[in-house]
C-alpha cells in the first residue's frame, strides 16, 4: 500500500450524482432510503426515551439503520482515512450483530456525545486508539440490536425468545424452520426499548465468523472506480472557489496589492481578499482562483512586534541542528530507575554519543481543503477533513461566535493521516474559508494548492539526543543516560513548556523493557519558530531511531551480537522475547553479516524493536549500498498487537508504515533557509518510490495481551533496524537522518 494513496467511503448526505468530480450536495439535509429500523425513529418512541439514558456507545438508534433489504448502515465514531477503521467496525459489530460485514453501509458519524466511546471519553482518530479503546463498547452495540432483532421475531412469530438464533441476517425458530429477515423485523425492532448492557451476552472468540479474519476492505470498490468522496469532490448550490497565497514566513501581514484592479478584471474573479497573513481570490472555477491568486503581487510587511509565530528571515534548519547539538544542560527527568551516576562510577568502561532526526512534512496525496456554507437559519455547515469532530465544532464556535448547535461538520474520508488533520493554527483552511463565505454571501470551497500546503504545514519535530552508557566487565549496559533536547509536538501546539514534560517528546527512550540497572531520560526544552505537529507514530519515530541504534553501539562496544544483547536483556519478558526469536525466525535465522548474497552483492542485516501504542514490534532489515545510496532489499517485521480484529488490514497497515519509515531513514527532509522551506512540491520533497521500496514480510503473533493499536506501531522499529544494518555493512556508525546526506563507498 502507498503510504500517501488516500483511502475513502461515501458520506452524510446523499450525492446526486456519484461521478466523483460532480458530486453535488443536496441542500436539504440526508436524502435517500427511509430509516425503517433500529435507526432515528419519527417522534419520540420508546426506543428513543430508553437510548437517552443509556451510555455513549449503547445508544443503538444513533449508530445503527437496519433497512428494508437487511443491510446495514452504521455511522462510525472513528474517521476513515485509510486505516480499514470502516471495516474493523463493520466486523467488530458485525459479529455480535450476526450481519455479513459487506452488507454495512458505513459512514462517518457526525458530532455528538452519543459517538464519544473512547474509554477515555474523547472522540479523536489518532494514536492508533480506535479499535482498541472502543472494541468491546461495539461489540456491545451489535448485541444489543441482535437482540432487539430477537424480542421483535418473538412478538412477530408468537413464540419464546429463548426458541430463536440467529444466522447472518435473520432470526430464526429451530422447531418450526421458519424465519424472518432482519429487514422485515427493523420497523418492529425500532419500537422496543434498548435492553439494558448488562443483559446481553458477548461471543465466545472461539465462535467468531468475521472478527480475526480477512474480510475484504468495505472502500474498495469506490477507490477503485473513483467514486470515493473527499472534500475536495464536495459541491454545493451557487458555490464559489477560491484560493490563497500566503505570506512566505510565519508572521508577515499584507501591505499593498499593488496590482489587485487588474486581478479583479481576470476572466471569472468574483473578488479579491485580505487575510490574516494571506490574501486569496474567489472565482467562479478554481482554476481561476489560482491563477489569480498567483498573479497578486503583495507587499508582505514585518511584524513590528514579533511573537511566538514570527518566523526569523535569516532561520536555518541545519543551524538551528547545530544550536540543539550545543545546547547544555542535564535537562528534566522524565524516566529514572537506579542510580545513574553510581552506574556510571561502577561500570568498566564508559562512552557518549550524540543523535540528531530532521524536519519532516506530512506530505499527504490530499491538498488541505474547506467548504464553507452559511445558511439561512444562522447556521454554519462545513464540511472539512478532521480527525476529532466534537474538537473541530468547538474550536469553530470559538472563533465565530456561534453556538456549538447552529455548527454542523461533515467529516468526508479523508486522503491519508499521518496526523495532519488536528487544530493547527496557521495550518487550518476552515478558517479562511468561513471567513471567504461570510464576505461574499455565498458557499465557498477553499483549496490550497500543494506549493501553499508545504509552506503552511506542521512539521515533525526536530530532536537531537546525548546518550551515555556504562558497561560492565562482560559488555553488558550497567547505566544508561538519554538526553533529548527538543520541543514536543504537544509543546508544540501550546507555544510553551507545560508544568510537567510532553510525553511525546520522550516516547520511544522512556518505557524501554531492557533490563538496564541504572537509567535516566530526560528532556531539554527548546522551543524553535517551526511550527509542529503529530506525525505518523508522534515520538517513537525518531526516539526508538535514536536508541536502538544506540543499544547496537552498545553491543559494538561490548563486543556482543545485537540479537543476543537484546535477548539478554529481556530476560524474564518472555513476549518481547517470544517476538524477538520469532523476527529472527521469519528471516530464515539471525545473521548480520556482512555477507555476499546469491546476485554477488555484499549485504548485511539489523534488528530493532519499538513499543508504541500498546503494541510490540520487532524488525530486521538487510541491506547493500549501491553507487553510493542505501538498498533496503527486505523488512521482516513480527508484530504482536495481543489480538486483532483483520489480519489482512495488519499486514497492509505494516507495508504502509514500513514505506513511512523506509522513506524517513533514507531521503526524507524538510529543510529550511532563509526562514522558508525549501521544498513546496514533491519535486524537492522526495519521498520513497517504488524503485526503492523493499519486499515487507510480516507475521502476526497474536499473545493474547491487551489489544494495541496498528496504524503506527509498525514504523518505529524500521529506521533503527535499516540504520543498524548499513552500519554493520559499512563499519560507519549511522547517528542521523536521513541516510541520504551520506555517501557511502
Amino acid at each position: 500500500m502507498s503510504r500517501r494513496t488516500p483511502d475513502t467511503r461515501t458520506f452524510g448526505e446523499q450525492p446526486v450524482n456519484l461521478s466523483r468530480r460532480r458530486f453535488l450536495i443536496s441542500g436539504s439535509g440526508l436524502a435517500g432510503a427511509l430509516v425503517l429500523g433500529v435507526g432515528l425513529p419519527v417522534g419520540q418512541s420508546r426506543a428513543q426515551s430508553a437510548a437517552a439514558a443509556m451510555p455513549a456507545g449503547t445508544r443503538v438508534p444513533a449508530f445503527l439503520e437496519i433497512r428494508a433489504d437487511s443491510s446495514v448502515k452504521f455511522l462510525s465514531p472513528f474517521i476513515e482515512g485509510g486505516q480499514g477503521i470502516f471495516t474493523a467496525m463493520a466486523q467488530i459489530v458485525g459479529e455480535e450483530l450476526d450481519a455479513d460485514p459487506a452488507s454495512f453501509m458505513v459512514e462517518n458519524a457526525p458530532p455528538g456525545s452519543q459517538y464519544q466511546v473512547m474509554d477515555n471519553g474523547m472522540r479523536i482518530t489518532g494514536g492508533s486508539q480506535s479499535v482498541r479503546t472502543s472494541y468491546t463498547t461495539m461489540r456491545r452495540l451489535g448485541a444489543l440490536a441482535r437482540q432487539m432483532l430477537i424480542e421483535a421475531a418473538a412478538a412477530e412469530l408468537a413464540v419464546p425468545v429463548t426458541s430463536l438464533h440467529t444466522e447472518p441476517g435473520r432470526v430464526i425458530h429451530g422447531e418450526s424452520g421458519r424465519s424472518l429477515r432482519y429487514g422485515e423485523l427493523a420497523a418492529r425492532a425500532r419500537e422496543l426499548p434498548v435492553p439494558s448492557v448488562d443483559s446481553v451476552s458477548l461471543k465466545d472468540p472461539a465462535h467468531f465468523r468475521w472478527i480475526g479474519k480477512p474480510v475484504q476492505r468495505l472502500d474498495m470498490h469506490e477507490k477503485s472506480t473513483g467514486k470515493a468522496i473527499y472534500t475536495i469532490d464536495c459541491r454545493v448550490d451557487n458555490m464559489l472557489h477560491a484560493a490563497v497565497q500566503h505570506a512566505p514566513r510565519l508572521g508577515l501581514t499584507v501591505g499593498t496589492l499593488r496590482n489587485a484592479a487588474q486581478v479583479s478584471a481576470m476572466k471569472g474573479v468574483h473578488s479579491v481578499h485580505q487575510l490574516p497573513g494571506a490574501v486569496a481570490v474567489v472565482a467562479e472555477r478554481w482554476w481561476q482562483a489560482k491563477r489569480a491568486v498567483e498573479t497578486l503581487q503583495v507587499e508582505w510587511l514585518e511584524p513590528e512586534k514579533p511573537d511566538g509565530s514570527y518566523m526569523p528571515a535569516d532561520f536555518s534548519s541545519d543551524a538551528f541542528a547545530a544550536v540543539l547539538a550545543q545546547q547544555p544542560g542535564d535537562g528534566e527527568n522524565a524516566e529514572v530507575r537506579g542510580d545513574l551516576q553510581h552506574g556510571l562510577a561502577e561500570a568498566k568502561s564508559t562512552f557518549s554519543a550524540h543523535y540528531q532526526s530532521q524536519y519532516l512534512n506530512h506530505a499527504q496525496l490530499e491538498p488541505p481543503s474547506a467548504l464553507a456554507r452559511f445558511n439561512s437559519d444562522g447556521s454554519l455547515e462545513l464540511w472539512i477533513p478532521n480527525q476529532a469532530p466534537e474538537m473541530f465544532q468547538a474550536d469553530v464556535a470559538k472563533r465565530t461566535g456561534l453556538s456549538p448547535d447552529k455548527i454542523i461538520i461533515h467529516s468526508p474520508l479523508l486522503g491519508g493521516f499521518f496526523g495532519r488533520h488536528f487544530l493547527y493554527e496557521s495550518a487550518m483552511v476552515w478558517p479562511q474559508a468561513v471567513q471567504l463565505a461570510r464576505a461574499v454571501g455565498r458557499p465557498v470551497k477553499l483549496i490550497w494548492s500543494r506549493e501553499e500546503e508545504f509552506l503552511r504545514d506542521t512539521h515533525r519535530p526536530m530532536a537531537a539526543v546525548r546518550f551515555r552508557a556504562g558497561l560492565d566487565a562482560d559488555g553488558y549496559p550497567l547505566a544508561l543516560e538519554a538526553v533529548s533536547i527538543c520541543e514536543g509536538p504537544t509543546e508544540g501546539l501550546a507555544g510553551q513548556h507545560g508544568d510537567t514534560l510532553d510525553p511525546t517528546a520522550v516516547e520511544g527512550l522512556s518505557g524501554k523493557a531492557y533490563a538496564i540497572p541504572h537509567v535516566r531520560i530526560a528532556q531539554i526544552y527548546h522551543k524553535g519558530p517551526v511550527r509542529l505537529g503529530y506525525w505518523r507514530s508522534v515520538g517513537n519515530s525518531m526516539n526508538d531511531f535514536f536508541y536502538e541504534c544506540f543499544l547496537d553501539e552498545i553491543a559494538e562496544r561490548g563486543r556482543l551480537d545485537p540479537m543476543a544483547l537484546r535477548l539478554h536483556l529481556l530476560q524474564g519478558n518472555p513476549r518481547l522475547t517470544t517476538l524477538l526469536q520469532t523476527v529472527a525466525d521469519l528471516s530464515g535465522g539471525w545473521q548480520p553479516g556482512p555477507y555476499t548474497a546469491a546476485d554477488g552483492s555484499r549485504r548485511a542485516r539489523g534488528v530493532a524493536m519499538a513499543s508504541p501504542f500498546g503494541t510490540e514490534a520487532a524488525a530486521i532489515a538487510e541491506v547493500s549500498i549501491e553507487n553510493g545510496e542505501v538498498r533496503v532489499h527486505q523488512i521482516w517485521q513480527a508484530i504482536d498487537p495481543g489480538s486483532i480484529v483483520n489480519p489482512a488490514i495488519v499486514e497492509a497497515q505494516v507495508n504502509g508504515a514500513v514505506a513511512l519509515g523506509l522513506s524517513q531513514v533514507l531521503i526524507e527532509e524538510s529543510v529550511y533557509q532563509h526562514g522558508q522551506p525549501v521544498a513546496r512540491n514533491f519535486d524537492m520533497y522526495p519521498i520513497l518510490p517504488p524503485s526503492r521500496m523493499a519486499k515487507v514480510q510480516v507475521r502476526i503473533v497474536e499473545s493474547g495481551a491487551k489489544m494495541g493499536g496498528i496504524g503506527e506501531p509498525p514504523l518505529p522499529a524500521v529506521p533503527p533496524a535499516v540504520a543498524n544494518a548499513v552500519s554493520r555493512l559499512t563499519g560507519e556508525r549511522v547517528r542521523s537522518m536521513p541516510l541520504s546526506r551520506i555517501t557511502f563507498s
